[in-house]
């Protein structure tokens, strides 16, 4: 393993190379992890279903493949908590370092899985195992991500550089829906035999650019900073459920909502286009990739407002229009009009990032500098797990017992209203570690 770069110094505010360098390897970092991660998200609603789970019913099948999507994300507080510990014992550059190598790995394992035909019972035992491992250590992936970039970046451009890790989620996104969308064009009739396989296979290079930047990444001057004076907690862990457990519940609770409807929309959407409406797998790729090119622009542009308008503020509007537009974007979707579809998915990705955009600022300014991997980490994830974890599963079974959408937007509408409550309660996000460390306060 190539020799750390040197920290900046503690108590001296980076310089701008610096806080960009680290803002670049967070996105481009949290690109690949979350290719990773949703490449499944995809293969789950056309692939998986019926090469590792087949069914009479096919809505069986796709309930058996979105369980196992859930399962990656069971494993995620887990990840959090392990690799939380080492993050604020250790050191945020080491742990972001192998959650990618791990992820990377895992990805590319299952572009190599026999099929159930082929080898029974094993094959999709073998693909919950290497998505548990995967949602594992994803799980310490986001944390600290987020973490080099807020705690490079200057007080006031914290939300700015923030935003930055969490491009990285649409762009992955559109590289996975992009990716499928090649090999579909280019296995032809042949792509539920090798085509499939493609995009799991590309992971290894993703990963070696990955690896590539984040070897050259400084340590965070934060966690440098506390290394230094000897401020590291002995067990983060139970420091952090004992010092911020509110700070923990607040956050997985804004992130419940947002992950409930990202993930509606990013994986059960294949599905319920290809299925219940009847469109092209193609088409319902295409507004995938128009909504992730969306969601980058907004998440960089509701990341840059909470520098200047706050950031509850912000994410506070947008859990509003999630709650707001669950329901008229099934209404447009029920059309069958490709153009309304396709509307449909980017206005919903565009809407969706007030949420997000800040998300990476706000959880960072929830805890103390030594917890902060850790709480961040366990907070997010726990929200992911009841939101984006079981969404696509929750979905497809009021589908199939309500027989139309209205089911599905009811329960966007009550992951929103969530948000909306933790995002009121909390109001400041900075007044629970304000006395603590003012001069970290943004």
């Amino acid at each position: 393993m190539a020799a750390e770069p040197s920290a900046a110094k503690p108590g001296v505010a980076p310089p701008r190379e610096s806080v960009r360098k680290a803002a670049f390897a967070s996105a481009v970092g949290n690109t690949i992890e979350l290719y990773d991660f949703l490449i499944y998200g995809t293969a789950a609603a056309v692939v998986f279903n019926r090469l590792f789970f087949p069914a009479g019913d096919p809505w069986v099948g796709a309930l058996l493949a979105f369980a196992t999507f859930g399962a990656g994300f069971l494993a995620r507080p887990l990840g959090a908590a392990v690799i939380g510990h080492f993050g604020d014992r250790v050191g945020r550059r080491l742990m972001l370092v192998i959650t990618l190598s791990v992820t990377g790995a895992c990805t590319a394992a299952i572009g190599l899985l026999p099929t159930y035909d082929q080898i029974g019972l094993w094959a999709p035992a073998a693909l919950v195992l290497l998505r548990v491992v995967q949602g594992f250590f994803l799980g310490g992936e986001q944390g600290g991500a987020v973490l080099m970039a807020v705690e490079h970046a200057p007080p006031n451009r914290q939300g700015w550089y923030g935003g930055w890790t969490f491009i990285g989620s649409p762009t992955g996104l559109f590289l996975a829906t992009g990716v499928f969308a090649a090999a579909t064009a280019v296995s032809g009739d042949q792509f539920l035999v090798w085509g499939w396989r493609i995009p799991f296979l590309l992971s290894l290079v993703l990963v070696g650019v990955g690896l590539y930047v984040r070897l050259r990444l400084a340590e965070s001057p934060e966690f440098a900073r506390i290394r230094e004076h000897g401020e590291r907690s002995r067990l983060p862990v139970a420091e952090a459920f004992a010092s911020s457990w509110r700070q923990i519940l607040l956050s997985a609770g804004v992130n419940l909502g947002f992950n409930m409807f990202i993930f509606v929309l990013a994986t059960f959407l294949l599905t319920y286009g290809t299925r219940q409406l009847g469109m092209t797998r193609d088409l319902m790729l295409a507004g995938s990739l128009a909504g992730s090119a969306a969601q980058i622009a907004g998440i960089l542009l509701f990341a840059h407002l909470s520098d200047r308008l706050g950031r509850t503020r912000v994410m506070l509007g947008g859990a509003i229009f999630l709650a707001v537009y669950a329901f008229p974007m099934f209404w447009l979707l029920d059309t069958r009009s490709p153009a309304l579809i396709v509307l449909a998915m980017v206005l919903g990705y565009a809407g969706s990032a007030a949420v997000f955009g800040p998300m990476a600022a706000f959880c960072a300014d929830l805890f103390s500098t030594k917890v902060r991997y850790t709480g961040v980490s366990l907070g997010y994830q726990s929200g992911s797990v009841l939101g984006g974890g079981l969404s696509p599963f929750i979905a497809t079974a009021l589908l199939g017992v309500g027989g139309g959408s209205w089911p599905i937007a009811l329960y966007l509408v009550g992951g929103a209203l969530v948000t909306v409550g933790c995002l009121a309660v909390t109001g400041d996000p900075r007044r629970f570690v304000r006395d603590a460390e003012p001069a970290s306060a943004g």
